[in-house]
């Protein structure tokens, strides 16, 4: 039986994310989320704030249309990114982030602190299937 998640996204989310800027080459993506095996980055203006999110798939999809990533040298994450990022903040419940997750087709929240737009965190699809498993262990 599923039961419904009374928890806040503040209580399940990765803290302190690692960003990459809008101008950063695209491999430097690809080796950040490499190196700490992550899916998946915010995306921050000089400002810091999120303008949008880099995914693994967005560098497989520019990996496929070789074209693309060897024929245009100074492609960077802005031109890649989905933008804007989905944010929520660390008070929203688990349940609208998952419905939120579910209706947008995306696989991570950026996770905004009280100003709206520097993250705090990020909140995967990976996170809340964990919780279920330890949910239903306990």
């Amino acid at each position: 039986m599923i039961q419904r998640i009374t928890r806040s996204v503040g209580q399940l989310m990765t803290r302190d994310p690692l960003v990459i800027g809008e101008a950063a080459p695209l491999l430097d993506a690809a080796e950040l989320m490499d190196t700490f095996d992550v899916t998946g980055l915010p995306v921050v203006a000089e400002d810091g704030g999120v303008v949008g999110v880099i995914s693994q798939t967005d560098l497989v999809r520019a990996a496929a249309s070789r074209h693309l990533w060897s024929g245009w040298p100074g492609l960077v994450v802005r031109h890649l990114m989905t933008s804007p990022a989905i944010t929520v903040t660390p008070e929203t419940g688990l349940d609208e982030a998952a419905r939120l997750m579910e209706r947008e087709h995306i696989h991570r929240l950026v996770v905004v602190g009280s100003d709206g737009r520097t993250p705090v965190g990020v909140l995967s699809m990976t996170d809340l299937v964990r919780m279920l498993v330890e949910d239903d262990g306990d």
